[in-house]
């Protein structure tokens, strides 16, 4: 059996029945790859029930809810081979196509990682992305890509990185836990040091976008931390004076029209940004030591 050099992460949080389907049918193409199982689960082991599929696999069961990104970060710690392919536990392999990535890492030293094509439940193809400038606020949207191409950010549930560099440049962020944007967040941490990130439409995996998410938090909740994650990355990230003060005065605006019609989204998300800002202040300080491209110049490339 050929040994690759990928170690593959599964995050888990409840959700087992559904976990242990596709882990059932993903393991023959796993064959030749670490596979670390993270549970972020405390109330429940399952190292017997994954050891029954995937008799290798090491299973790590934490003692306390790390989040997405502390979970995730605690398998890379782990992993000991020189890339790490991070797949959510709602994603489902066709084949091993995802080993072809290897070749695109040796061909490109500034390659930080290649994301991959996902079909989703209605058979569209997503995983492409671009990101831009409105409003204030840098803002991602999907695109069509049908060749090997650059990416705005390598997913969190489909990709796979070179690991050294994950590590130099702080893993994914706990700012943003439990969920979104920790992903971006890394992506563009990459960018601005220097490095990009590809989408391979050839490597195509199916994906069940939110299983676990929408099942096991409300919307409410999804939706304030989507914002609050939002404003993180704004406040951590943007260089640009420009860009800043535009951000700024938008907030401003954005907060007296949210008061007059109590949105309570919007207000709430802000709060929960506002309160951890000492905490984004240190993680921006550390991330500017890595930066050497600006904002514009980033962004510029998804406007072709």
């Amino acid at each position: 059996m050929k040994k690759y050099p990928i170690s593959v992460i599964i995050p888990v949080y409840k959700n087992y029945e559904m976990f242990y389907g596709f882990l059932t049918v993903n393991r023959k193409y796993l064959e030749g790859c670490e596979v670390l199982i993270m549970n972020d689960y405390p109330l429940e082991t399952i190292t017997k029930s994954v050891h029954k599929i995937m008799p290798h696999a090491r299973v790590f069961n934490n003692k306390k809810n790390l989040g997405f990104a502390g979970n995730v970060n605690r398998g890379v710690s782990k992993s000991t081979r020189n890339y790490v392919m991070l797949m959510n536990s709602d994603v489902v392999l066709k084949d091993n196509s995802f080993t072809n990535s290897l070749n695109h890492f040796k061909r490109n030293r500034k390659l930080f990682a290649v994301s991959f094509s996902q079909k989703e439940k209605d058979g569209k193809l997503v995983g492409a992305n671009s990101g831009y400038f409105s409003q204030g606020m840098v803002n991602h949207r999907g695109r069509n890509a049908i060749k090997l191409s650059i990416n705005f950010w390598a997913e969190g549930g489909t990709a796979i990185f070179r690991k050294k560099l994950f590590t130099e440049f702080g893993m994914l962020d706990n700012l943003f836990n439990p969920f979104y944007w920790e992903d971006i967040d890394l992506s563009y941490r990459a960018w601005k040091a220097g490095y990009m990130v590809l989408f391979d439409p050839n490597i195509v995996v199916e994906h069940h976008h939110e299983s676990t998410i929408g099942k096991y938090f409300d919307k409410s909740k999804v939706l304030k931390t989507a914002f609050r994650n939002q404003l993180i990355f704004q406040w951590k990230n943007l260089t640009d004076r420009d860009m800043l003060n535009d951000h700024f005065l938008n907030l401003v605006r954005l907060f007296f029209v949210s008061l007059l019609k109590w949105d309570r989204i919007f207000l709430t998300g802000l709060f929960n940004a506002l309160i951890r800002l000492p905490t984004i202040l240190r993680s921006r300080e550390k991330a500017l030591k890595l930066f050497v491209r600006g904002d514009r110049e980033i962004l510029a490339q998804f406007e072709k």
